[in-house]
């Protein structure tokens, strides 16, 4: 678990996992796909939260997470807007894919793009590339501001729906809009 914090510009929640890249076909072990994504909001919890979780298969992959200025689109380096956003949350899955081994999409479930709570207000998918899947989680304030708005993730094992889950919560603290 990565208590409480700010992972600003420069320096992010890393955390690592190992698990190698397969280099050949099978009988190489995959890499963790993600499955699902999910969004929640706990206003009761003390601080509150919103909540999004990312549901991997074959193991935790190995993540960064940091506020960054903008979304920038893996390989073409386009911007991704983010509007109702006033910063960004940028989790770099590495070690990880979003696709099958046809190279259909990975994600059997996920919230539309537009949450809409107090502290997260969108996400978007900026790649799925050589082994890294990376997402931007807008965020209602500015990640400059003072009190900077903290961060908190946790990792759980899980069985749902007959299936062994690997889960990266990202919680951001929503006590500002209280």
């Amino acid at each position: 678990m990565q208590d409480w914090g700010w992972p600003g510009p420069g320096e992010p929640y890393r955390v690592e996992h190992e698990f190698p890249v397969p280099i050949a076909g099978p009988p190489a072990p995959p890499l963790p796909y993600l499955y699902s994504i999910a969004a929640g909001t706990h206003p009761s919890d003390n601080p509150p939260y919103d909540q999004m979780s990312f549901r991997f298969q074959s193991g935790f992959p190995s993540y960064d997470i940091e506020y960054v200025p903008k979304l920038i689109a893996d390989g073409s380096g386009a911007n991704i807007p983010m509007p109702g956003s006033q910063s960004i949350l940028r989790v770099v899955f590495r070690t990880a894919q979003a696709h099958l081994e046809n190279g259909t999409s990975s994600i059997v479930s996920a919230p539309a793009p537009v949450i809409g709570y107090p502290a997260i207000t969108r996400y978007a998918s900026a790649g799925d590339f050589e082994g890294y899947v990376t997402y931007g989680i807008g965020v209602g304030r500015p990640a400059d501001t003072n009190p900077q708005t903290r961060v908190r993730v946790y990792e759980v094992e899980k069985i749902e729906l007959g299936r062994h889950l690997y889960v990266v919560a990202i919680q951001v603290d929503a006590t500002p809009w209280r």
